[in-house]
């Protein structure tokens, strides 16, 4: 079969089974694509293979965000292994919608028993790690009910387990979807863990359930390394158009820090309005006295930078700061 034809078998012979456009040779078989079908749409790049036994098609597969191929990874591994385990840390974040950052493509699966290694697989991290049945949930994606550990189970092992800043990204996104604060800390203290404590204590007390997105938690764990005196977050402020609430706010010395990830201003709206609003609100602003700086993504590969320029910006608007001196956490 020519490669034109066994793209056009592929995609009428999909099955509507798959998860997130992942599916197994199980399935695929069901649907009329043997192996031997299966295999030479492999070499000839019409499907990526995720692990032993799942398989997506490749045009998905390319469109995929690096953020997005991980969690395919996961679905993957969720369909195809057969994991006895629960899926932990930021495999469980992942499967709770909640947003990871810089945590990698291991998949976290905890085990009340050492399992064998046999059965762990590859980019398998395994944990032996007993629970109660209150730190474990299921959660239902498409016809799949997946064992994961609860919301706030799974904001405690990731804090003991990753950076402050990779903690703090996936606990933020936890409280906007519920998880209780006080509740993690009674948890903590109640815990028979021990390795790591002082680590997700520190994490915990960073958490802000005002913190939106993975670009201000991000900035929020920068801001904390420096210096600088801390913005507030999410500040509302009135101008003759109406209320604004920008991200971060110097009050004091009128200064508005905003992180612009390009998801703001595309993922709602069409692109002109979007920019032309945005255009609107910073002339509102600037009227009142307001300045404005403006960070990226591609400013937190450059911390010195990046801290250079909101110390200048904040030396403009009429701060008195001490040296530079930058800390860093783990």
């Amino acid at each position: 079969m020519d490669k034109s034809k066994l793209q056009a078998t592929l995609s009428s012979h999909w099955p509507a089974t798959a998860v997130s456009g992942v599916a197994t040779s199980a399935m695929l078989e069901a649907h009329g694509l043997g192996g031997r079908l299966v295999a030479s749409a492999v070499e000839l790049g019409l499907l990526q293979r995720l692990q032993r036994g799942a398989y997506i098609r490749a045009i998905e597969w390319n469109a995929a965000a690096p953020w997005d191929k991980e969690y395919l990874r996961l679905m993957a591994h969720v369909l195809a292994s057969n994991c006895q385990g629960v899926y932990s840390h930021s495999s469980a974040a992942r499967i709770h919608g909640l947003s990871t950052w810089g945590c990698g493509a291991a998949v976290h699966v905890s085990f009340a028993y050492s399992p064998a290694s046999s059965g762990r697989g590859r980019n398998v991290v395994p944990h032996k790690q007993a629970f109660s049945p209150q730190a474990m949930t299921l959660v239902r994606i498409g016809p799949l009910r997946i064992p994961v550990t609860s919301v706030e189970r799974t904001i405690l092992d990731c804090s003991r387990q990753f950076t402050l800043e990779q903690a703090v990204v996936i606990g933020d996104h936890g409280l906007r979807n519920g998880a209780s604060l006080p509740a993690l800390k009674q948890q903590l203290a109640a815990s028979p863990i021990k390795r790591g404590a002082a680590r997700a204590r520190r994490a915990l007390d960073f958490l802000d359930v005002n913190s939106e997105s993975v670009g201000e938690s991000r900035t929020r764990v920068f801001l904390a390394r420096t210096v600088l005196p801390l913005p507030e977050l999410q500040v509302p402020v009135s101008t003759r158009q109406g209320e604004y609430r920008v991200d971060f706010a110097w009050r004091r010395y009128k200064l508005i820090l905003e992180f612009d990830g390009w998801g703001k201003y595309f993922n709602y709206r069409p692109t002109p309005e979007a920019l032309v609003n945005e255009r609107q609100r910073e002339k509102d602003l600037m009227e009142l006295g307001w300045q404005f700086i403006r960070i990226g993504w591609a400013d937190f590969s450059d911390p010195v930078a990046l801290e250079a320029r909101i110390r200048a910006a904040l030396v403009r608007a009429g701060a008195v700061l001490p040296a530079a001196r930058t800390r860093i956490f783990t």
